[in-house]
């Protein structure tokens, strides 16, 4: 047992080892400057920002702040919305991320454990000893038993911070899961969104072409009549059944793409394959409001769930740099044993059987050959090269919304082009329908002009669709619906199957010269009348 002189000694000789220290790695004013923690205290990094949108002063954009945590309902479309909750309930990714919050608290909770005694033991033994004769002496037995129980402690004190150090570490990885789950949500809504848009554009231009599809078909058996009349040669036969074959050749690759759509639909919502596409129903293409609140860059970042991870990923790590400092400083820890031995069971709890032992101890790592000071120097890269990955992050954060809001802009611009080319392409249809049955026109100008009007509409729809695409792109980028997880939701209502909304598909409108010949297959209209100029026919 040490003396209370004892102590005195080793007490000074750690100040001075401490004084020693301190002298070279962290000063004393910094050491208490970071609250009794050796190693740097951590400062949330700048980010490269700029100081607006490249389109800010477009009139479809606002500068004021929007609610986003509900983006999806600025398409008053009731099935998406239905969508959108069932893929919260249900997507097998967002429960993994949850999981991995459970997995960091837990790992927070190990950290603060470290605060206590690290050691706490509570150890017993009984034992049947036999000596040699020749060692037991007069009146003493050579076999007895030996009866012991005790408790043992050893606690290290947090002279320097390693522990608390790694409490913050931990916090913030905490936080970095947190933000992680929040990444995974708002890229979960987007995706549903996203593939709920294709599907809607996709039905439009199949409507489009299955439309003109049936009109091609009159033409087609108006063509083929005249043709076993001798009114016309072949070549406009085989024109006809070229012109059909083009259109119905483009309707396969979309219905592969909505099955495409639907499986991944299945899997957001946390469902085996199925025919999703039969509840869903058939209706327009969610229809985008013209403008849309985008704040300024700098919101990303606290809005971003990726930025805030990065963020807090740096942090954990600037802990670890005062984690690895303070293992080149001396270890004071207090031991400690209590127990109790005895021959007799009986008398093993008793004063007389009792003994122990308490003192602290010191351990310096010295002769390290390096291994410390390189370590810091590992910590404190790790730090910097997240310090720039998080750098990295803004930058491409704020490159993802300029790239949405282009997307968002321009397919607006483009759909308005494309409505007064539709306008023009059906105008022209429908004087070329008439100057055809005039005998004005050859079959090959109706055949173009047709065809161009095809093209035009499915045109349209695509950039219908992609004026949707944009603006779920940039709500995406603006880190908008993670809040979802902070509203009230009741999980004891399971949610009911997706009822389809009543149909209502935008149909292309058919030029009204043309009506007559769009027919069910196999019914042949009137005779158009006879092409009257030389070399019509």
């Amino acid at each position: 047992m040490f003396t209370t002189q004892g102590y005195g000694r080793i007490f000074w000789v750690l100040v001075a080892a401490a004084g020693l220290c301190l002298s070279g790695c962290t000063s004393i004013g910094e050491y208490v400057h970071n609250g009794f923690k050796v190693g740097p205290n951590y400062c949330p990094p700048g980010g490269p920002v700029a100081a607006h949108w490249i389109d800010a002063y477009d009139s479809h954009l606002r500068g004021d702040t929007q609610d986003l945590s509900c983006w999806w309902t600025v398409f008053r479309d009731p099935t998406l919305n239905q969508l959108i909750a069932h893929a919260y309930r249900q997507n097998i990714s967002l429960k993994e991320a949850g999981f991995r919050i459970l997995e960091a608290r837990a790992q927070r909770g190990i950290a603060v454990g470290g605060l206590f005694p690290q050691t706490q033991t509570l150890n017993g033994s009984t034992e049947r000893v036999g000596l040699p004769t020749d060692q037991v002496g007069p009146g003493f037995p050579r076999f007895y038993n030996s009866y012991n129980v005790g408790f043992n402690l050893a606690w290290q004190l947090d002279f320097w911070g390693q522990f608390r150090r790694a409490i913050e570490s931990a916090d913030a990885q905490l936080d970095a899961s947190v933000a992680g789950y929040d990444e995974v949500l708002i890229t979960l809504l987007s995706q549903v969104a996203s593939n709920y848009v294709e599907i809607r554009s996709d039905q439009e231009q199949i409507a489009v072409l299955k439309a003109n599809a049936e009109l091609q078909r009159g033409i087609l058996a108006i063509v083929d009549k005249r043709y076993k009349a001798g009114r016309v040669n072949e070549l406009d036969v085989d024109q006809a059944i070229s012109n059909l074959k083009q259109v119905e050749s483009q309707i396969p690759p979309l219905e592969a793409d909505v099955r495409q759509a639907n499986d991944r639909l299945c899997v957001l919502l946390g469902l085996p394959p199925d025919d999703l596409v039969k509840c869903l129903g058939k209706t327009p293409i969610p229809t985008a409001p013209p403008s849309v609140a985008i704040g300024i860059p700098a919101q990303l970042l606290s809005r971003r769930p990726d930025i805030r991870q990065a963020e807090r990923t740096a942090a954990a790590q600037s802990a670890q740099i005062g984690i690895a400092v303070s293992q080149a400083y001396p270890m004071v820890t207090i031991v400690g044993t209590v127990g109790w031995q005895s021959e007799q069971l009986s008398q093993l709890i008793t004063p007389a059987s009792f003994n122990g032992t308490i003192g602290p101890t010191f351990q310096w790592n010295i002769l390290n050959y390096g291994r410390l000071l390189n370590n810091d120097r590992l910590q404190e890269a790790r730090f910097r090269e997240l310090v720039a990955a998080y750098q990295q992050t803004v930058l491409q954060a704020q490159s993802e919304v300029e790239n949405g809001l282009a997307s968002f802009l321009q397919a607006q611009i483009q759909a308005k082009i494309l409505e007064e080319s539709v306008t023009a392409s059906q105008k022209a249809v429908n004087i070329v329908a008439k100057q055809y049955q005039a005998g004005t026109v050859d079959f090959n100008r109706v055949a173009t002009i047709e065809l161009a009007l095809v093209q035009q509409q499915q045109l349209l729809a695509i950039a219908q669709g992609s004026i949707a695409q944009g603006l779920i792109q940039t709500y995406l980028a603006l880190g908008g619906g993670w809040e979802l997880r902070c509203s009230p939701q009741d999980d004891t209502q399971p949610l009911g199957p997706i009822v389809p909304p009543p149909e209502s598909p935008a149909k292309p409108t058919m030029p009204p010269a043309l009506a007559p010949l769009a027919q069910p297959a196999g019914t042949v209209p009137e005779v158009l009348p006879t092409p009257t100029p030389k070399g019509s026919e």
